[in-house]
């Protein structure tokens, strides 16, 4: 299997040789000079993708792409082939993918190991009995298929990692079913040996990247996984997609998505963020990146599930709205359970006996605001008129804030009033047993934050889409990280979800796909929070990262006219200045 792997690379590599000319200076598709305008140098096909839809069909949805600059590797998360596509940023073209046993590109021999200590995941029914049968654990597939994993029809453990669940249902965003679909965020840690990919099973999967295939070494569950495996699988829950924000009990927790990392305490912050109970998980992942720990559950010996959940989870926030009176952060609010059970499904790690030593996961509510969206100054005893945050449209993208120690989470609609959005401020408390908790809430109008990544100094750029039926006027806006004030705003570009700062032309790089005049890239320049320039891409273009080492942009585009040679097959295109 490796050996042809190693064949299809060595095609792509002679793909990628005829359409770039190196490192010459001034090379019209090299993107050499400092301060041209930014425009498509390349494009990059992606393996195993085709228009006749043997064995993967055109590279039509993907999710979140990450930029390591040490290594010069890019890593995009393909949920047609059911994989991480793993590109080398300097010459151009793919060199890997990272996936399950489910995998197109690279199944069987080729699928990641799994670490023979890392159970198997429960889904959200728990048990289930097939034809009559015994009443056995309801796994899911994707997660690692370690004893005692076991599906009907003959699927017991063989040790590999399951996978990822792909597009849901269809591949194309007007009609997936996007929080049941994986893989979703992407994050490599600063020395370049750790990859976390979150998955559709509720779950962080974690890769070594240091092994020749990528071992998994952890499997992290956020939440409950939707039920993919069970007799009724997840038909129930696309029904209840539509007007019931995936109220169905098959549903769970939906996928984990974005993320963002603390390289300094080892945290990572992961966003089940999609509309029903959208909520937080903050992981200490020390002992794992350090190949001392595997974030192992409660009891090593059983598989995860509603009442073994991972140690290292620090504490869960959620968007649940809790009645005004209920100023309690522990779990066990005699008001509103904390996860407050909005679903008939168990919903997060949060509950009686889980957590380290069988204690409780510390888990809170979000944070008082009043109906305009301002953090209530005391949340202890809030006023009449302070409500508990909602999440209507989704909790998005998250940065690090080092000057503070703090998280910085984009609430995409935090109120009743569906044109007030937020980014609220999350104290981790590291140590403190009681947990994370949203310590202040900066609002905006006519924004749907989405996104937002770290500028120079402590400015941060936050993305702005459009609430779902409201279309707002296009903008972005730089904000100070510490305080919230608004530094500027940027009314030239809209409709973005994911953004990326390059520290190395300190440019701001936007994935504006719902730009109403079509989908762009945005350029805005950092240091004078000037917008530059709109490149145009392709529909549903949403993610972007850039390799500071070579300031090539990269953005993932599904099949059309501007991949060029690969327009039936979709493409990654480079874009760059000249």
């Amino acid at each position: 299997m490796r050996a042809n792997v190693l064949k299809v690379l060595a095609v792509f590599s002679l793909v990628a040789f005829f359409s770039s000319c190196g490192s010459t200076p001034g090379c019209p598709t090299c993107g050499t000079t400092k301060n041209g305008t930014i425009t498509l140098i390349n494009i990059i096909p992606v393996p195993e993708h085709n228009p006749t839809g043997e064995p993967g069909g055109p590279f039509n949805s993907f999710d979140i792409s990450w930029v390591d600059p040490g290594t010069h590797r890019l890593y995009t998360s393909d949920r047609i082939g059911l994989d991480v596509v793993v590109v080398d940023t300097v010459n151009n073209v793919a060199v890997n993918t990272i996936n399950g046993a489910n995998s197109v590109a690279q199944a069987g021999d080729n699928a990641s190991p799994c670490l023979p200590v890392i159970p198997p995941i429960v889904s959200a029914s728990g048990t289930t009995s097939f034809n009559g049968g015994p009443v056995v654990p309801s796994f899911t597939r994707f997660g690692c298929r370690n004893a005692p994993f076991t599906l009907p029809g003959g699927f017991g453990p063989n040790g590999l990692f399951g996978g990822f669940p792909g597009a849901q249902c269809c591949a194309a965003r007007a009609n997936g079913v996007n929080p049941l679909s994986g893989p979703d965020g992407e994050i490599v840690t600063a020395d370049g040996k750790t990859l976390f990919t979150a998955n559709a099973s509720s779950s962080v999967v974690v890769f070594d990247l240091t092994t020749a295939i990528p071992t998994v070494i952890a499997t992290i569950p956020t939440g409950q996984s939707p039920d993919f495996d069970t007799q009724l699988g997840i038909g129930p829950c696309i029904a209840s997609a539509n007007g019931r924000a995936f109220s169905d009990a098959s549903c769970a927790d939906l996928r984990a998505d974005e993320m963002v990392y603390d390289e300094k305490d080892k945290i990572l912050l992961v966003a089940n963020g999609d509309p029903g109970l959208p909520f937080i998980t903050l992981i200490d992942v020390s002992a794992v990146v350090a190949r001392t720990g595997n974030c192992l559950p409660v009891n090593p010996g059983a598989p995860y599930g509603p009442t073994n959940f991972p140690t290292c989870i620090m504490g869960q926030i959620y968007y649940d709205a809790p009645l005004a009176n209920d100023v309690t952060v522990s779990v066990d609010s005699a008001l509103v359970p904390c996860p407050d059970p909005s679903t008939s499904a168990p919903s997060g790690v949060s509950g009686t006996g889980v957590g380290a030593a069988g204690k409780n996961v510390p888990c809170h509510h979000g944070p008082m605001l009043t109906l305009d969206g301002h953090f209530c100054a005391n949340q202890a005893a809030p006023a009449a008129n302070c409500f508990g945050a909602v999440s209507l449209a989704g909790i998005g993208g998250s940065a690090f804030n080092p000057s503070t120690g703090h998280f910085l989470v984009t609430n995409a609609n935090s109120t009743a009033d569906v044109t007030v959005g937020s980014v609220d401020e999350i104290d981790p408390r590291i140590g403190n047993p009681n947990g994370p908790v949203v310590v202040n809430s900066f609002p905006f109008t006519n924004c749907m934050p989405t996104s937002i990544v770290q500028g120079p100094g402590t400015n941060f750029l936050v993305g702005c889409a459009d609430h779902d039926g409201v279309a707002f006027p296009v903008n972005e806006i730089v904000i100070n990280g510490n305080t919230g004030a608004i530094i500027a705003n940027i009314p030239f570009v809209g409709g973005v979800d994911e953004i990326w700062f390059n520290p190395g032309d300190h440019t701001y790089y936007v994935a504006a796909r719902d730009m109403p005049t079509g989908p762009v890239l945005g350029v805005i320049d950092a240091n004078t929070n000037l917008w530059l320039q709109n490149v145009a891409t392709n529909a549903n273009s949403h993610s972007v990262a850039v390799d500071p080492g070579n300031n090539r942009v990269f953005v993932p585009m599904q099949s059309g006219g501007p991949c060029g040679t690969q327009s039936s097959n979709g493409c990654i295109g480079v874009f760059a200045r000249q």
